[in-house]
């Protein structure tokens, strides 16, 4: 039922995606913001009880609501595992960021692919030399991936191994959210007690679900040069699981994903001096995560075949 459901989710995602301001989301986004502005006192208890509030009530719900339905329906449970996996899971939630981005410069309209680019990350990119846009381009695009789709099939296998239906895939999103939205920079309005809850419990939730995504670019890669790279360079990309994918991409793709520091030898870094980033990595970047979906996709079906409970 579990393969099932998330082969399904994923085809209807792609032929109908959710605007960003669909129902479920915009629930979700409320009671996170209802959370922080009534439990956020300053203090480090406070911030751990509005993290486990509003990540744990959600995925309550879900788990709850599949249960439920499933006393009465498998049917009915499906369909619900469907839609939470339909609200969760899938890429054109941010690829069609990256797809504007990437005609844009086909077509040579660099200008226009640094503002939908400033758009996306919501920061000022026009100073960027054209190497820095795509690696951000790059960088951003796989993040994106890890978060919207490999991290939360981690999740919900996990989840749904334990007998938890759907919930390990809220569990993944909500975390992931309020380690984005709790810590945004120039806010003033949230406590470090919570930004500091809500960057700890990220780090500890996507500590697997981030090596995971790295081995499997690694095995539809190149798996020596994305293995070495992974633990030699995953420093030069920021701490925590983001590291560990963006090292582990770069030697599976052969491109340099970390900036240079001026005046630095090319060989002193970066695998040894891997090439700057193309406009022909792009697609490099869409072959890579395809071929870890279907990856994914086959190891689920096997576990499927050999009466698991997926």
């Amino acid at each position: 039922m579990g393969f099932a459901a998330i082969l399904i989710a994923l085809l209807l995602e792609q032929a109908r995606p959710l605007a960003y301001d669909n129902p479920a989301h915009s629930a979700l986004r409320a009671w996170a913001r209802t959370v922080r502005r009534n439990l956020d006192a300053g203090h480090t208890s406070h911030g751990w009880i509005a993290w486990a509030l509003a990540v744990g009530v959600p995925t309550l719900i879900a788990g709850g609501v599949y249960w439920v339905l499933w006393s009465f329906s498998s049917i009915l449970a499906f369909v619900w595992l469907v839609g939470v996996l339909y609200v969760t899971l899938g890429f054109r939630q941010f690829s069609h960021h990256f797809s504007q981005i990437r005609q844009c410069l086909d077509g040579g309209d660099e200008a226009g692919a640094r503002e939908k680019l400033a758009t996306w990350l919501r920061v000022e990119v026009s100073s960027l030399p054209r190497a820095e846009l795509l690696r951000q381009v790059i960088q951003h695009s796989v993040l994106s991936a890890h978060r919207h789709v490999f991290g939360v099939l981690v999740s919900f296998v996990v989840f749904w191994l334990l007998g938890l239906g759907p919930a390990g895939a809220i569990f993944y999103r909500m975390v992931e959210y309020l380690s984005r939205n709790w810590q945004a920079r120039g806010d003033s309005s949230r406590s470090p007690a919570l930004q500091n809850a809500a960057a700890k419990a990220w780090a500890w939730v996507d500590h697997v679900p981030s090596r995971s995504t790295a081995l499997g670019f690694a095995v539809v890669g190149n798996f020596e040069e994305a293995v070495a790279s992974w633990r030699s360079d995953a420093a030069l990309y920021g701490p925590g699981g983001d590291g560990v994918v963006l090292a582990a991409t770069s030697g599976a793709l052969n491109v340099r994903l970390a900036p240079r520091p001026s005046g630095s030898d090319p060989a002193d870094a970066d695998g040894g001096g891997r090439p700057e980033p193309q406009l022909a990595h792009l697609g490099g970047v869409v072959g890579l995560v395809w071929r870890a979906v279907v990856l994914w996709m086959l190891l689920l079906a096997l576990l499927s075949l050999a009466r698991l409970p997926i």
